[in-house]
């Protein structure tokens, strides 16, 4: 259980990093070139790697690649939502929660014996 928690919390950290490297310059660097933005955004992605890597090793001791996988799908989508309707500015859609009722079907499924 301790890996699994150890998992997620840096999983969790992983897809910040993510999250604002994939989009965060659709924000911040909207005006400069496009090479520009993605150096900047490899930069970020660095850190995403800094804590995605150790995560899947440590996870992968005590789920299966399939259950490590949902589970990211699912961590992806809590950093997400709040990252557009906090940073970005969008507003909240229902999409977002037929999207994440989608993952937590997937999580079951992937979950049980």
């Amino acid at each position: 259980m301790k890996a699994v928690l150890l998992t997620i919390l840096l999983l969790v950290i992983s897809n910040c990093f993510m999250t604002y490297a994939w989009y965060g310059h659709l924000k911040n660097l909207s005006h400069q070139v496009w090479f520009l933005a993605a150096v900047v955004s490899w930069g970020v992605a660095f850190f995403e790697y800094m804590f995605q890597v150790p995560a899947n090793r440590i996870g992968a001791t005590a789920l299966t690649l399939p259950q490590l996988k949902i589970m990211q799908e699912a961590i992806a989508l809590v950093v997400f939502v709040p990252f557009v309707v906090l940073y970005m500015k969008q507003p909240l859609s229902w999409n977002y929660l037929w999207a994440s009722l989608c993952i937590v079907g997937a999580i079951f499924f992937v979950f049980r014996g």
